[in-house]
């Protein structure tokens, strides 16, 4: 068995492969070709939770992931550390622990790029990005590889933590990125809104977003959390990256269910559907989109595989 690191999945996983790999997971899922249960999470309090994830994916193998979402580490490093087990399907041996933080970190961006493509409008080229934090940074680099961007505004609670990252991506793609003082501020003229805070409560409302506009939901990754409200869930065309978890533990549709807004049809077949061409998305160029990531185990087993037969 072989241990990955983080150091070792940074330099094997690229942005534009594991957004393919993100399409064929997703289409797998929504295919019936892999198994999954619902996540485990034991609430730590303040914030903090340790998760379970366990799952088979046909054509990887079959295994689990063990996270800690802490928020308050993130200023250290990273919210969400813990490690993927794969193990072999012909054998039932354990094959390789790879480090869960940085695979988490890229393919949940990843999978946000695959969804805008499939989404978004083909004319999208204003990126708007909530959180300062890993996964918007990594959301910044993964969105630009499947539409042509020609700016992106930032906005974080922190005002110093949003600057510093404008001038991190700004020096990186190069593109122009601004800070905006406020959510509503930076989602107004936005084409593409990716979510990616540890809000408690929603920052967006359904009076903030335009039409037309596709918003990828990250931040919250359990029932509770939620970072907009029922208004714009329910004005919104609403995939899941997996229906049964969206329905038990998706925090902005829990909301609107409860406050009588919407009912479990409104959470669409599932986005790997979408990818299969078996579901149609977007529909028109004012409808409002909503790709809800809970983040999935057979993500995660795709990238494990991939770097397990690459790097073993």
């Amino acid at each position: 068995m072989i241990v990955i690191g983080a150091d070792k999945v940074a330099r094997a996983l690229d942005h534009s492969g594991c957004i393919a790999l993100m399409r064929e997971a997703m289409i797998a899922l929504s295919e019936g070709r892999s198994q999954q249960l619902l996540r485990g999470i034991i609430d730590l309090g303040g914030g903090d939770a340790f998760g379970v994830m366990p799952g088979a994916l046909e054509g990887a193998g079959f295994g689990a992931k063990v996270v800690s979402v802490f928020p308050a580490a993130a200023a250290k490093g990273r919210s969400h550390q813990g490690a993927i087990l794969l193990f072999d399907r012909d054998s039932g041996a354990p094959v390789c622990v790879v480090d869960a933080g940085e695979v988490t970190a890229i393919r949940t961006a990843c999978a946000s790029a695959a969804a805008t493509d499939a989404l978004a409008r083909a004319d999208a080229t204003r990126l708007a990005i909530l959180g300062t934090g890993e996964q918007a940074w990594q959301h910044a680099l993964a969105i630009r590889h499947i539409r042509s961007l020609d700016r992106i505004i930032l906005w974080g609670r922190d005002m110093e933590k949003a600057a510093g990252l404008a001038g991190r991506i700004a020096e990186t793609l190069p593109l122009p990125v601004e800070v905006a003082r406020d959510p509503a501020e930076a989602v107004r003229d936005a084409d593409i809104v990716c979510t990616t805070t540890a809000a408690a409560e929603p920052i967006l409302t359904g009076d903030d977003i335009a039409p037309g506009t596709h918003l990828n939901l990250v931040g919250s990754s359990r029932a509770g959390p939620a970072e907009i409200d029922g208004a714009l869930v329910r004005r919104a065309r609403f995939f899941p990256d997996h229906r049964e978890g969206v329905l038990a533990q998706g925090a902005e549709f829990l909301r609107a269910k409860q406050a009588g807004l919407v009912a479990d049809d409104h959470v669409l077949p599932e986005i790997g559907a979408v990818y299969a061409g078996a579901v149609q998305g977007r529909r028109d160029a004012r409808e409002i989109t909503i790709y809800k990531s809970l983040g999935s185990i057979v993500q995660d087993l795709a990238c494990a595989a991939y770097l397990y037969r690459k790097l073993a």
